[in-house]
């Protein structure tokens, strides 16, 4: 078995596993609340048309999606100023750390004070709990730039914009691309809780609306869909990482084979 082979196999393992053992013990459950897995992936069939994933699951993605980008990029210009900047640094950290402490939840009520309770909102709700990981682990990144590497840039004449390119951005990737992966989990998290408050559709509405109807298969089926759409989202992150960070990955395995 090929190394891509193995480790696809070690990926699918645990979950089979896991739904194996969810299938045996509730082949013969009658408990309302805890429905046989197989009554519940014959009604994921039945609810989650093409229709019905058009009406709530893309709305909760595009939010998703924009929240993630806003998070990436206000965390890492923020992260790549306070990380250069001493003096930056020195006046921001008391409040980013004060910020950072707070639970995104806890900041629903008020961001509905100022965004509504439209789609802004929880866009916005997904921006501010997305982007600590990405701002603290791209700070950390580059400040932690080798400085033999930075004076030779200093002394090839790379400086402004090209030094930021080639030499701090590249160096700091690994790190930007964890913070990155974080933030990611996160942002599926806020997706859900967002639209939990005052929304008319989503994911976490819908799956709160069956919960509501006592539509307990049904709310089942949404959290299953949920979960499915989590690994999807992170296994493409592991995918579009791979190919970004190519020359990171193919220099540690150097280095282990040394």
């Amino acid at each position: 078995m090929t190394g891509v082979g193995k480790r696809i196999g070690y990926a699918a393992a645990l979950p089979v596993v896991l739904l194996t053992i969810w299938w045996v013990s509730t082949e013969n459950s009658e408990n309302f609340y805890v429905p046989p897995l197989r009554t519940i992936l014959r009604t994921f069939g039945e609810v989650w048309t093409l229709d019905k994933l058009r009406i709530d699951v893309w709305p909760s993605l595009w939010r998703l999606a924009a929240g993630y980008a806003i998070a990436v990029v206000v965390g890492v210009a923020l992260g790549v100023l306070v990380g250069t900047s001493r003096w930056v640094r020195a006046l921001l950290e008391p409040v980013l750390e004060f910020f950072r402490a707070i639970p995104p939840p806890v900041l629903v009520p008020v961001i509905m004070l100022f965004a509504g309770i439209d789609h802004t909102m929880k866009i916005v709700v997904i921006a501010v709990g997305s982007v600590w990981p990405i701002l603290l682990n791209t700070v950390e990144g580059v400040r932690a730039v080798d400085e033999v590497l930075s004076d030779t840039c200093r002394s090839y004449g790379l400086t402004g914009f090209a030094r930021l390119r080639h030499l701090v951005l590249r160096a700091a990737s690994p790190q930007i691309v964890a913070g990155m992966r974080q933030a990611l989990s996160i942002g599926i998290i806020l997706m859900v809780i967002s639209e939990m408050t005052a929304a008319s559709n989503g994911l976490g509405y819908t799956i709160v609306e069956f919960q509501r109807s006592f539509a307990i298969p049904e709310m089942w089926s949404g959290i299953l869909l949920l979960g499915l759409l989590g690994f999807l989202l992170s296994l493409l992150f592991r995918i579009v990482e791979n190919r970004a960070l190519a020359w990171y990955h193919g220099l540690r395995r150097a280095q282990r084979s040394s």
